[in-house]
């Protein structure tokens, strides 16, 4: 299943910095393993924000909401999430 994740982060302002540069990396590794892994299948930063639009393939909405929690940041997050489903005139095959 498909689905179309806005994420914006708000760290507190006064996190400390090296707890947030931690995270920040944290997050960057685990986001590079579930792309690499076909999970986390587009990530595009928004211009101007501290969010990011992405696309995710996943089994079910539970397995999205477990892959969601795990990140690093997600205490941290604001999160909108909407199924995406293929568009009868989409050209694409590798779109489900």
């Amino acid at each position: 299943m498909l689905f179309h994740v806005v994420m914006t982060v708000n760290l507190p302002a006064d996190m400390d910095a090296e707890r947030a540069t931690r995270l920040k990396s944290d997050e960057k590794a685990l986001s590079q393993k579930l792309q690499q892994e076909g999970v986390w299948r587009h990530l595009w930063r928004i211009a101007g924000r501290y969010a990011n639009i992405s696309v995710f393939d996943v089994e079910s909405p539970t397995h999205l909401h477990d892959v969601l929690s795990q990140l690093p940041l997600f205490p941290y997050m604001e999160i909108e999430v909407r199924a995406l489903c293929r568009h009868a005139s989409s050209i694409r095959d590798d779109d489900r």
